[in-house]
C-alpha cells in the first residue's frame, strides 16, 4: 500500500492558508471529482483523498495535531469514522448549494449506502417501479407523462416530523443530540478514541416523546403522489431513474422511482438505434422502367427515385429522417428497401406480352 500524501499537497493549499481558503479549494476539487459528476475510474479515489484531507484540515484540533506530528498524530488518535463524522458540519456547509446532500452524500460516495461507519449510514426508502409503453411516434416527438404513484409520503398532520401538534423532537440526553458517543481506550502509552451510534436514540440524536397520531411517529403515511415529467425524444427500451421519487423514510434518504420504458412494435417501421427501416413495395414494371414513388416517414411522406433496372432489395437512404439522438443534436436516417412484387397470376394478355418480351433476349 502506498504511503498517504501530505494533506496540504492533496488540496493544493499551505499551512498559512485560512479556513475559508481551504474550504474554497476543497469545494473546487469536490466539484471536479465528485463521482456523480466525474465518471472516470480515478475520480472516486481522488474524491476520497481530498475529502479525508479536508476533514482533518477543517477541524482546528485535528489540524493542530497534523501540523505537529503529521499522519501519525491523527491516525494514532482518531479512527476513520471519527475523522469524517467530526467534520459533518464542515461538509454540510461546503455542499449546501451543491445539491449533494452534505455529509450524508459524502458518506454515500465514499463508502456506499449501506456500509462504512458502523451504523452512521442513513436508511434509504424503497425504490419504486413504474412501467410505461410508448409508440415510435412518442419516441420521435418525446412524451409528457402524468402518473399517480402510490407510495410513502410526508405526513400532512406533522409535516414529516413525527411529532404531535405543538411538540417537537427532544435532544437525546445521552449523546447531547450528536447521535454518537465517543469511547476512549487506553492502550499502553496511547489513547484510542472510537465513535459509535448512541444506543439510546439509535444514532438520531433526538427522540419523540409525543408521536403524531396520524403517522404514529414515523413521519410518513401511505398516499398518492401525482408526478409530471417528460420522456425525451429518442428514448429507447430500458430503465430510467427519477432520483428521490421513491418511498420516503423518516430520518433517511428517499428511494428512487424507476421508469421502465417499452417501445411498442410499429406496423410499418423497424428501429435500430436512431435509424429506422421501411419496406416499399414496387411492381416488376416499376423496377424495370424506373420512376418516382412516395414513402411514409415519421413526419410527412417523402419521394424517392427508383432507378431504371432496380434490383430486388435495393436500399435507398433518406438522410436525417430517422429518430432524434437522445440528449444530443441530430437525427438518424431512414432506410427504404425496395421490395419487388412478382404477380402470382397473369391473365392471357399479360402472359403474351411477357413471352414477347422474353423473346427479345434471344
Amino acid at each position: 500500500m502506498s504511503a498517504k500524501r501530505d494533506y496540504y499537497e492533496v488540496l493544493g493549499v499551505s499551512k498559512s492558508d485560512t479556513a475559508d481558503s481551504i474550504k474554497s479549494q476543497y469545494r473546487k476539487l469536490a466539484l471536479k471529482f465528485h463521482p456523480d459528476r466525474n465518471k472516470s475510474p480515478e475520480a472516486a479515489e481522488h474524491f476520497k483523498e481530498i475529502s479525508e484531507a479536508y476533514a482533518v484540515l477543517s477541524d482546528p484540533e485535528k489540524k493542530k495535531l497534523y501540523d505537529q506530528y503529521g499522519h501519525a498524530g491523527v491516525d494514532g488518535k482518531y479512527s476513520t469514522e471519527d475523522i469524517f463524522s467530526g467534520a459533518r458540519g464542515n461538509f454540510d456547509e461546503v455542499f449546501s448549494n451543491f445539491g449533494g446532500g452534505g455529509f450524508d452524500s459524502i458518506f454515500d460516495s465514499l463508502f456506499g449506502r449501506s456500509g462504512g461507519f458502523g451504523g452512521f449510514s442513513r436508511q434509504r426508502g424503497q425504490d419504486l417501479l413504474y412501467e410505461v409503453s410508448v409508440s415510435l411516434e412518442d419516441v420521435f416527438r418525446g412524451k409528457k407523462l402524468e402518473i399517480d404513484i402510490k407510495k410513502n409520503i410526508e405526513c400532512k398532520d406533522c409535516n414529516g416530523s413525527g411529532c404531535a401538534s405543538g411538540t417537537r423532537p427532544e435532544n437525546c440526553s445521552s449523546c447531547r443530540g450528536q447521535g454518537q458517543v465517543r469511547i476512549s481506550r487506553n492502550m499502553g502509552f496511547s489513547t484510542f478514541v472510537t465513535v459509535q451510534p448512541c444506543s439510546k436514540c439509535n444514532g438520531l440524536g433526538q427522540f419523540i416523546s409525543k408521536p403524531c397520531s396520524g403517522c404514529k411517529g414515523t413521519g410518513n403515511t401511505r398516499g398518492i403522489k401525482h408526478l409530471s415529467f417528460d420522456l425525451p425524444p429518442g428514448i429507447d427500451n430500458g430503465d430510467y431513474v427519477i432520483s428521490g421519487e421513491g418511498d420516503s423514510i423518516q430520518h433517511g434518504q428517499n428511494g428512487d422511482l424507476i421508469i421502465r420504458v417499452k417501445v411498442q412494435t410499429h406496423p410499418d417501421f423497424k428501429r435500430d438505434g436512431a435509424d429506422i427501416f421501411y419496406d416499399a413495395k414496387i411492381s416488376f414494371v416499376e423496377a424495370c422502367l424506373g420512376g418516382t414513388i412516395e414513402v411514409p416517414t415519421l413526419e410527412k411522406p417523402e419521394k424517392i427515385k427508383v432507378e431504371e433496372g432496380t434490383q430486388p432489395n435495393t436500399i435507398s437512404k433518406l438522410k436525417g429522417k430517422g429518430l432524434p439522438f437522445m440528449n444530443s443534436r441530430g437525427r438518424g436516417d431512414q432506410y427504404v428497401r425496395l421490395v419487388i412484387e412478382i404477380p402470382k397470376k397473369l391473365n392471357k394478355v399479360q402472359k403474351e406480352l411477357l413471352e414477347k418480351f422474353g423473346q427479345t433476349f434471344d
